[in-house]
């Protein structure tokens, strides 16, 4: 049973989709397991960029069926956003390409209301969230008070749950000293949703069974990271949902024993959106210098993204807690020109050199990065094809990410087109 999948090892924008996208020249389905629209995957094929936030990078194979699973949340507002803007750019999807489970929960306008009331709440204790309404959702999925996208089709109990739900709502939103959230008007937008979303429905998790079954190949896409899984990253500046591979079995209902391989993505140097510890932050002209040549700015935010140096700690827990069969190494074209390029190999706290990523916040925010130093290297990149046409000094720094990782890097991105990679 080929299952493939594909997960972030840092704080997100590793460039997923770019892998993605590769790997599902080969794949029959690619699902997504996990989040919602507060991830922004982004595509360049053939010089037309392509920008996703919800529906799987899969879309954009002819042939290739994409998934939302039921680890996923589905705001509708932004997947029929999306399906008009793919139809308009000649990417149109049929109900036979995009299936969507019934057991997904529903992002509604007061989770997004309560998302951007919570955060304006917190002040300088803010996480930093997109404000699309993702984690008040999947609090309302773990406290059971959640909607699923089944829950669509049931008129009378849509009415009842919904108007229940917006007046304990309205009650959280006044106390926040927010506006309230008309029932009505959020009845109405659902309904006016069921007649269009209804050709993409499924039970996906009987439906991905009966592809394993077949022997078709499945590609599992990840949202957000690693250290942004609310188990295992750096709580609670986290994601809602389970980002790492771990997450794959419960968001889609693929077993445990059908995934053969996972592979890692990250960047050849460190970005994290939005607050909490971030070792190798470099506040200076060159992480400033990282920011620009690489337009590091979210994709669902525009907000410009925090930069630093390549923080091997990091990446080696998450490949460890994924048990990664390799890592693919984005954005390398980005570091040429700089004379010198660092890998954080540990940590120093309080004097103490530190190998493992801490579990703690105390430690990481007081975490100073043990640097390797490499040279540096120049020139244009991006009409290299294998690593025998990189500069010595660019393998010597891909050698040295799979030295210090402790993991093999078997694919690394020179460019943002899909055509635009090396493997080893």
């Amino acid at each position: 049973m080929p299952v493939t999948c594909v997960v972030g090892a840092q704080w997100g924008d590793e460039g997923k989709a770019r892998i993605v996208d590769l790997l599902s020249a080969d794949a029959d389905l690619v699902v997504r397991y996990q989040g919602g629209a507060n991830t922004g995957h982004t595509v360049v094929v053939n010089g037309e960029t392509v920008k996703l936030h919800l529906i799987p990078v899969g879309v954009l194979r002819p042939g290739c069926v994409s998934v939302i699973g039921n680890g996923c949340v589905l705001d509708p507002r932004v997947l029929f956003e999306e399906l008009h803007m793919l139809r308009d750019t000649g990417h149109a999807v049929s109900g036979e390409g995009l299936r969507i489970s019934d057991r997904a929960h529903l992002v509604l306008p007061y989770h997004r209301a309560l998302d951007a009331a919570y955060e304006r709440g917190r002040g300088a204790g803010r996480i930093g969230t997109t404000g699309r309404g993702i984690g008040p959702c999947y609090a309302d999925k773990v406290a059971y008070k959640g909607l699923r996208v089944a829950d669509l089709f049931d008129d009378a109990e849509l009415d009842a749950r919904v108007r229940a739900q917006c007046e304990e709502k309205n009650r959280v939103l006044g106390a926040l000293g927010s506006e309230a959230v008309d029932a009505g008007e959020t009845l109405a937008e659902l309904r006016s949703y069921c007649d269009r979303l209804a050709p993409f429905v499924e039970d996906t998790v009987a439906f991905l069974r009966r592809a394993l079954s077949a022997g078709k190949r499945v590609l599992c896409e990840g949202a957000q990271a690693t250290l942004l899984d609310v188990d295992h990253g750096t709580y609670p500046f986290v994601s809602a949902s389970s980002s790492s591979v771990l997450g794959v079995p419960s968001g889609s209902g693929i077993p445990p024993r059908a995934i053969s391989r996972t592979v890692l993505v990250a960047k050849a140097y460190t970005t994290r959106v939005g607050e909490g510890p971030f070792p190798t932050e470099d506040a200076g002209p060159e992480g400033a210098r990282i920011r620009e040549r690489g337009r590091e700015f979210g994709t669902t935010t525009g907000r410009p993204r925090r930069c630093g140096w390549f923080d091997a700690v990091a990446v080696r827990y998450a490949c460890t807690l994924c048990d990664a069969d390799e890592l693919a190494v984005t954005k390398l074209d980005i570091l040429s020109g700089f004379d010198r390029l660092r890998i954080s190999v540990a940590y120093d706290v309080d004097g103490r050199r530190v190998d493992r990523f801490p579990a703690d916040l105390a430690s990481l925010r007081k975490a100073r990065p043990v640097y390797r130093d490499l040279e540096g290297f120049s020139g244009d990149l991006s009409g290299c094809r294998s690593l025998s046409d990189l500069p010595p000094a660019a393998r010597a720094f891909v050698d040295a990410v799979a030295e210090t990782v402790g993991f093999p890097v078997h694919l690394v991105s020179v460019g943002a087109d899909r055509a635009q990679y090396l493997t080893r």
